[in-house]
């Protein structure tokens, strides 16, 4: 004990304060920084891309700043963009790498992080795809329990991965997750919002968090640069109504996208349409009641589009006090199947129009 402080002494002071503040399970304050010059950065450069890139453009810049992240990958390092070139492998080689090759394994990885937590001073996160959530369950169960802040990256999240068919195309998964007692379950719409997720997964303290990532290219949706986190209010107004408000459109990650041109159309026939964007309903359900029945006030249609299945929707669809409003659901009702995916997005009606009908079906 005395050998170990005698050389931790002989770090500088700065050293030593980074030390303890990662023990502590504290982000340092170059986090929202860096993560607001990369926001800025985006909402100019307007990229197209998955948000599992994304992903991989915000730890790119954040781990510079964070030495205490590790990360890993159950054998799937390449289609989950979970290496970056500040790392370096862990092995038996370099005991100083920060990336771990966990091997087709994800109840090991989500364990190992799990203790690596447990342990202290390391910020863990693995990637897996997110159909392959049903192996890692058990540990993901204990890191809500225990209260371990472990992230879960969780790519190819919906039918839109594509050819891989229905034994890769999670459907449940996110109803699984969110309906987990303490966890975060982010699905964020593009670049913008995975940073935003990003920053409050790796300042919680308390609370796993799982990120659902797409396998497909999506645009960068949040086109005004905001120094607030919006994500960490859960829900929020991207568009709103020209005119008078009678469609409130609410979606999430990949199916935003649906949701503006959907706008577009309504907007186009004369009906008032805002667009809800929810990265993660878990925050949304922490606002005061105000703030959500200002986002989500009574009155105008609802109509909520995921490529998932309903599980979860009728609260946010039909009114948390009682009244019903009205509402439909426009996503997934079975499993996926085999194609690309803009065609398996048109074989499931999972559409710009299909939203758009089921809209005015109700007004």
């Amino acid at each position: 004990h005395k050998e170990w402080h005698d050389r931790f002494n002989t770090l500088s002071a700065n050293k030593q304060a980074a030390f303890k503040r990662a023990y502590a399970g504290e982000a340092p304050k170059r986090l929202s920084a860096t993560i607001r010059a990369l926001k800025k950065q985006i909402t100019e450069g307007k990229p197209k891309v998955a948000t599992r890139k994304s992903s991989e453009m915000v730890l790119e810049v954040v781990h510079p700043v964070m030495p205490e992240n590790m990360g890993g990958s159950a054998d799937l390092t390449g289609s989950n963009n979970t290496l970056t070139s500040a790392l370096g492998i862990f092995d038996p080689s370099n005991r100083k790498g920060r990336y771990v090759h966990y091997g087709i394994r994800e109840h090991g990885m989500a364990a190992a992080m799990h203790g690596l937590a447990l342990h202290g001073g390391i910020k863990p996160y693995g990637g897996t795809f997110m159909c392959f959530t049903d192996y890692a369950r058990g540990a993901m169960r204990l890191s809500s329990l225990m209260g371990v802040p472990v992230t879960y990256v969780m790519t190819h999240d919906s039918i839109g991965l594509g050819e891989d068919g229905p034994t890769h195309q999670p459907v449940e998964h996110l109803a699984i997750s969110r309906a987990t007692p303490n966890v975060n379950v982010f699905r964020p719409a593009d670049t913008v919002e995975t940073a935003e997720a990003w920053e409050l997964a790796l300042t919680s303290t308390r609370t796993p968090s799982v990120l659902s990532l797409t396998r497909q290219g999506l645009p960068t949706v949040r086109t005004e640069h905001k120094m607030k986190n919006l994500t960490a209010q859960g829900a929020y107004v991207l568009a709103d109504a020209v005119e008078k408000r009678r469609v409130i459109l609410m979606a999430t990650g990949s199916e935003v996208e649906i949701a503006l041109k959907a706008r577009d159309i309504l907007q186009a026939e004369g009906i008032g349409t805002r667009v809800v964007s929810m990265p993660c309903w878990e925050l949304f359900e922490e606002q005061d009641e105000a703030y959500r029945r200002k986002v989500l006030p009574a009155g105008p249609v609802r109509v909520a589009v995921e490529a998932a299945i309903r599980f979860g929707w009728d609260r946010w669809l039909y009114g948390e006090r009682g009244k019903r409003e009205k509402g439909a659901f426009i996503g997934m009702h079975d499993f996926g199947a085999s194609a690309p995916a803009p065609e398996l997005y048109e074989q499931f009606g999972i559409t710009p129009q299909a939203v758009a009908d089921a809209a005015k079906e109700m007004l």
